[in-house]
């Protein structure tokens, strides 16, 4: 019996809208709700520590970028090389990938927390922690350091789940970890008076059932299976897997070396301001959590169109692969401006949920949010494109696209721009590199859907020879 038809059949010949919605809206459910983890701990350490507890979640969030980054370089691997393997028939070589991801995903998970633990205070002023803000990360990041493992192996097994077809699965694993996380934030930060260390504990423990709701799923998948066999690490199936997730590898490590840049900016060019050191770096912390909800959605519609665009490219059928593609650039782009009227029009409300402090830190907050998010409207395009190379193996160009706003444009900008206008220069630095991003990202997708639609005429033209 060939297990593979069932998938076959439903990526290669469904309506393409339908699937699409069957696997992004799962997918961008759990994204969302992996965001909240850490915005909900930051708004109860925000109405119940003040905002240099939120400060605090900003300088340990380079941590939680790392290990992500990490996390997603073999599960992204992972799962487009099953999507192209089992697009192309090759089931071993399917399970072989998903195998190889389980034990190194495990393996990373440990060393991490280890390394940041030994090394914890440097990394932390490092990261851009001032003095003031330096106890509170100490204590929040000393416990979300060991929720590391868990989440580098539910990253895992989630996307195969959604390889496999079960993308709803997926979701209920992420939904329920983030309920706990939300129940007990508020128990132990307001009930038993633990304060940051309290809300790092609430979103361990959630992290943890995510990560057994995942385990209880292995026996269960439908189109591929997991042995010992293809558990042993091999070096060539490891090198697939890695350049096939080195995209979303590279866009995280990108992240983490902005963060860590944005921190250590604006707390210098802050303190020479009337707004001090401590109300930039909180700020800035809030507006990227706040957006990582649109990034979310976005990345959701990316990575559910992921498997529809790898079967079918791997199957050749290159005119649903560029349907699809358009379908998700799409729908992206109206969350996207969506996001952009809302962080443009009603600002002050999404402050207020993360506590009401001084006038000067309303102020700023006011600012950060409409400058740093100018241009939001066109990252829905840039960041589909991207995932769209990954998905049909070309991770060159996928990486091109991915290190563009984060490392070509917007590292450079937020070292020049500050230099010449001061704390003003950090604010604009993102949306110039969004600007530069995306009109990239054009020159690149404009030739590969020229590409596509060739090819879809070439076949064309051959089936009619044929008849």
């Amino acid at each position: 019996m060939d297990n593979t038809k069932p998938q076959q059949n439903e990526l290669g010949v469904e309506p393409i809208g339908r699937l699409l919605a069957k696997f992004s809206v799962p997918s961008m459910i759990s994204l969302v709700v992996n965001s909240i983890y850490n915005m909900v701990d930051q708004i109860f350490i925000g109405q119940g520590v003040g905002f240099l507890g939120n400060a605090a979640t900003n300088v340990a969030f380079p941590f939680v970028t790392l290990s992500l980054a990490i996390a997603l370089l073999i599960s992204d691997g992972c799962a487009s090389n099953l999507s192209l393997r089992l697009g192309a028939g090759d089931r071993h070589g399917a399970e072989q990938g998903f195998g190889n991801a389980l034990v190194l995903s495990t393996a990373t998970g440990v060393v991490i927390p280890i390394i940041g633990t030994l090394f914890l205070r440097p990394m932390l002023l490092l990261f851009g922690s001032t003095q003031a803000v330096l106890p509170y990360a100490i204590d929040y990041t000393s416990v979300m350091l060991w929720g590391i493992p868990f989440v580098s192996v539910s990253i895992v097994i989630s996307s195969a789940i959604r390889a496999d077809g079960n993308p709803r699965y997926s979701m209920v694993c992420m939904l329920a970890g983030a309920i706990a996380n939300t129940i007990l934030d508020p128990i132990f930060i307001f009930v038993f008076n633990w304060g940051v260390k309290g809300a790092a504990l609430a979103t361990v423990i959630g992290q943890i059932i995510n990560f057994l709701l995942c385990i209880r799923y292995i026996r269960n998948f439908q189109h591929f299976s997991l042995t010992r066999e293809v558990m042993k690490l091999r070096g060539a199936v490891i090198k697939t897997v890695c350049l096939l997730g080195i995209s979303s590898f590279i866009n995280q490590i990108a992240i983490m070396l902005v963060q860590i840049v944005v921190n250590n900016t604006v707390t210098f060019y802050g303190a020479q301001s009337v707004y001090g050191e401590d109300i930039p770096l909180t700020c800035f912390g809030i507006v990227m959590k706040v957006n990582q909800i649109i990034m979310a959605l976005i990345i959701g519609i990316a990575g559910g169109a992921q498997p529809i665009i790898g079967f079918n490219y791997g199957a050749a059928k290159f005119d649903r692969v560029r349907k699809t593609y358009l379908l998700a650039v799409t729908y992206a782009s109206v969350f996207a401006v969506a996001g952009f009227l809302v962080f443009q029009l009603s600002p002050e409300t999404i402050i207020a949920i993360f506590g009401q402090e001084s006038e000067l830190y309303q102020t700023f907050a006011i600012r950060c949010f409409k400058t740093v998010l100018l241009l939001l409207f066109v990252n829905g395009f840039q960041m589909v494109t991207a995932q769209f190379f990954q998905a049909i193996g070309k991770p060159h160009k996928a990486v091109a696209l991915s290190l563009s706003r984060q490392i070509l444009f917007l590292i450079p900008l937020l070292i020049i721009l500050p230099r010449m206008f001061g704390l003003d220069g950090a604010l604009y630095a993102f949306p110039c590199a969004d600007a530069l991003a995306f009109l990239l990202a054009f020159t690149f997708i404009l030739f590969e859907i020229r590409l596509l639609t060739r090819r879809h005429s070439e076949q064309q033209k051959a089936l009619g020879n044929e008849s």
